[in-house]
C-alpha cells in the first residue's frame, strides 16, 4: 500500500510539470559588433498558436522566421517544442532591447521577457578566403574623394562618394544608413539623374564603379573641420563557386553595411592683410554693376535701380553693399532676386537688389559710387570694383503734390522751400447736428431694455461658466490651445526679430515646432523630421505641403549658420505663415 502511495504521488508530480507552460527567449550572443548579426529564438514547450513578434527595434532584419516544431514520446514522457528563429544585424551601437514575443496556448496568453544585447564597434571578422562575407568585406568598398583637403574660408569644396564592387557581384537594395550632417559647411547635393555602373579601378584592380553622391560645401568656418561618414547598407550576391544542375553558377547573398570613414577638412581664414572696408565675405570672381533704369524723369514718377553681382563663387552667402539715396526720394524695401546654378564646380550665376525709387521734388541728384570688394582665389588677394556715379534729373509736375515738406539743395547751393498746397486740410468738412428737444428716458424702450437686460444675461452667464469648466477639464485640449498659442507667439517673436539672423531663425522652429506638436498631437522627442513626415501623410496632408514645410524647417536650421539677408527672412516668415495656414486647412 505504501509502495502505491509513492507511484500515485510521483505521477501527480509528473503530471503537474508536464502542465508546466514555458516560453522563453534567446540570443546566441548578449554582445556583438556592428557588424557581426545576431540569432534570436521564441521557444515553447507547448503547440502554442498565433505568434507575435517584436518590431526589433535597432536591428534589420536579415531573415525568418524560421519554424522549427520537435515532438517525441520517451518511457510514456511526452517531450514537445516549437520555436521561432530570426537573424538580425544592429543597425546603432549602444544598448538595444529585444522586447518581448507574444503567443496563445489554451486561451492564454504567454509573453518572454525582455532581452538585453550590447552593440560595440564593428570587430574584425575571421578570413575565410571561401566565406562570402570574406569575399564581400574584400571585394565593396565606398570611397569619399575630397577636391581639396585645406581650402579658404568660403572656397567651395567638392565630396563624391564611390562605390566600388567586384565586377562578378549583384548589388541590390542599397540605403543610406548614416547620413553626414556637414556641421560648419553650407551644403548643396548635388542632383544624380541616374545611377549607372561604369569601369573603374581602386588600389590598381578593375572594379564596377557607380557614383552614389555629390556634395558641394562651403566652410562657413575656419579650422579642422571632421566630415561626419557616409553610411550605407547593401544587399550582395556573391558566386560561391558552384554550380547547379543546370551548370549555372550558385550566388549566395549577404548584407552588409559599409563607411566611406571620416574625413578632415583645414581650412584656412582669410588674409586680414590688405582686407578692404567694404568686404562683406564675398569668395570667388565677380563683375558688379549697378543700374537705373531712368535718369531723367517728373516728380511722382517712379524709376527703378538695380545693384548686382554675377560670376562664380559664393553667390549666397553674402549681402550686396546698399546706397544712400537723397532724403527727397522716397524708397521702397528691395526686390531680391537670385539667378544662381549649384553645378559641382560651385555656384555660379547672378544675384540683385532692385530698388523702386520715386523722387518727391524737381532738381539734380546724384548717386555717389558704391564700391564691392572681394577675395579673388586666382590671385589669392583682394579685389574692389566701383560703380560709376549716377546723375538724376527730376523736372517739375504741376499735376503731382508731395504730402512731404522739405528743404532741398538746388544747384546754386540755395535754399528752395517747398510748401504743401493742401491749404484747406485743417478745415472740417462735416457737421455733427445735436436735437433742439430731447426725449424723456422714463419708459422709453431703452428704460425697459436696460430694465430687463440683466434677467436676459443671467442664462448667457450660467452657459458660459459651464463652458468654461468643461474647458478646464479638458487638459488635452488645453494643451493643444497652449502649443497653438506659442505657435502665434512666436510667429510673433520672429516678427519682432526680422533682421537679427541667429534670434529670428530660432523663434521661427519653435513656432514651426509648436504649430506640429498641437495639429499632431506629438510630443518633442517625437520631432523627427521623418516622423514628422509619416503622420503628415497620414492625415491627408498634400505631398507638395509637406514637402515644403519640411524644406522650411531644414532652411531655418542651416539660415542660423550662413549669412541671411532681411528680404530673405522676410521670405521665410511669409512662408511660414503661409505653410501654416494650409495645414490648418487640410488636417
Amino acid at each position: 500500500m505504501k509502495n502505491f502511495f509513492v507511484i500515485v504521488i510521483l505521477f501527480i508530480q509528473t503530471a503537474l510539470l508536464a502542465q508546466e507552460i514555458k516560453f522563453e527567449a534567446k540570443v546566441s550572443k548578449s554582445t556583438i559588433g556592428l557588424n557581426e548579426r545576431l540569432q534570436v529564438t521564441f521557444a515553447i514547450n507547448e503547440d502554442g498558436d498565433n505568434f507575435q513578434a517584436p518590431n526589433f527595434d535597432g536591428f534589420r532584419l536579415i531573415g525568418g522566421p524560421f519554424q522549427s516544431t520537435n515532438f517525441s514520446w520517451v518511457n510514456g514522457v511526452k517531450s514537445f517544442s516549437r520555436s521561432y528563429t530570426y537573424v538580425l544585424q544592429p543597425t546603432q551601437k549602444g544598448t538595444l532591447i529585444i522586447k518581448q514575443g507574444i503567443i496563445e496556448f489554451d486561451g492564454q496568453t504567454y509573453k518572454t521577457q525582455p532581452v538585453k544585447v550590447t552593440v560595440t564597434d564593428a570587430v574584425e571578422l575571421p578570413k575565410d578566403p571561401n566565406d562570402p562575407d570574406y569575399k564581400v568585406g574584400e571585394g565593396v568598398h565606398l570611397v569619399a574623394e575630397v577636391s581639396n583637403a585645406n581650402p579658404y574660408l568660403n572656397e567651395p569644396v567638392t565630396v563624391v562618394y564611390k562605390l566600388y564592387f567586384n565586377p562578378r557581384f549583384q548589388v541590390r537594395n542599397v540605403q543610406e544608413v548614416d547620413n553626414p550632417k556637414y556641421n560648419g559647411f553650407w551644403s548643396q547635393q548635388i542632383n544624380i539623374d541616374k545611377l549607372q555602373a561604369v569601369q573603374g579601378k581602386y588600389d590598381g584592380q578593375n572594379y564596377a564603379l557607380v557614383v552614389w553622391r555629390k556634395v558641394i560645401l562651403y566652410p562657413q568656418e575656419a579650422g579642422a573641420k571632421a566630415l561626419e561618414p557616409l553610411t550605407i547598407n547593401l544587399d550582395i550576391d556573391v558566386p560561391t563557386g558552384r554550380r547547379n544542375f543546370f551548370m549555372e553558377p550558385e550566388y549566395k547573398s549577404v548584407t552588409k553595411t559599409i563607411s566611406a570613414g571620416a574625413k578632415t577638412i583645414k581650412v584656412k581664414p582669410l588674409p586680414e592683410e590688405g582686407k578692404p572696408a567694404s568686404f562683406a565675405g564675398a569668395v570667388g570672381k565677380f563683375n558688379f554693376e549697378v543700374k537705373s533704369s531712368k535718369t531723367e524723369l517728373r516728380s511722382g514718377e517712379s524709376l527703378d535701380l538695380e545693384i548686382s553681382v554675377s560670376g562664380s563663387g559664393n553667390l549666397k552667402l553674402f549681402t550686396l553693399p546698399k546706397t544712400e539715396f537723397p532724403s527727397s526720394f522716397e524708397v521702397f524695401d528691395p526686390e531680391h532676386k537670385e539667378e544662381v546654378n549649384t553645378p559641382l564646380s560651385g555656384m555660379n550665376g547672378k544675384i540683385s537688389d532692385k530698388y523702386t525709387i520715386i523722387p518727391q521734388f524737381k532738381g539734380k541728384y546724384t548717386l555717389k559710387p558704391i564700391d564691392f570688394s572681394y577675395f579673388d582665389l586666382n590671385t589669392k588677394s583682394y579685389k574692389t570694383i566701383s560703380s560709376k556715379e549716377i546723375t538724376i534729373n527730376v523736372l517739375d509736375n504741376p499735376n503731382f503734390t508731395s504730402a512731404k515738406q522739405e528743404v532741398v539743395q538746388n544747384d546754386n547751393n540755395k535754399q528752395q522751400v517747398i510748401k504743401n498746397n493742401n491749404t484747406f486740410q485743417f478745415i472740417k468738412l462735416k457737421s455733427e447736428f445735436v436735437p433742439k428737444y430731447k426725449e424723456e428716458f422714463f419708459e422709453t424702450k431703452l428704460f425697459y431694455g436696460l430694465l430687463l437686460a440683466p434677467f436676459l444675461f443671467i442664462p448667457i452667464i450660467v452657459l458660459a461658466r459651464k463652458k468654461k469648466e468643461a474647458i478646464d477639464a479638458d487638459e488635452f485640449g488645453n494643451k493643444i490651445r497652449r502649443n497653438n498659442k506659442l505657435a502665434k507667439k512666436y510667429l510673433s517673436e520672429a516678427k519682432k526679430q526680422m533682421g537679427n539672423k541667429i534670434p529670428f531663425y530660432m523663434a521661427m522652429e519653435r513656432a514651426l515646432h509648436n504649430f506640429l506638436k498641437a495639429k499632431l498631437h506629438i510630443e518633442t522627442s517625437e520631432m523627427s523630421k521623418e516622423n514628422i513626415q509619416e503622420i503628415l501623410e497620414s492625415k491627408k496632408a498634400q505631398s507638395e505641403t509637406i514637402h515644403q514645410f519640411i524644406q522650411l524647417m531644414n532652411d531655418c536650421e542651416f539660415a542660423r549658420y550662413a549669412p541671411a539677408t532681411e528680404v530673405a527672412m522676410k521670405q521665410d516668415f511669409e512662408k511660414a505663415v503661409s505653410l501654416i495656414s494650409d495645414l490648418e486647412k487640410q488636417l
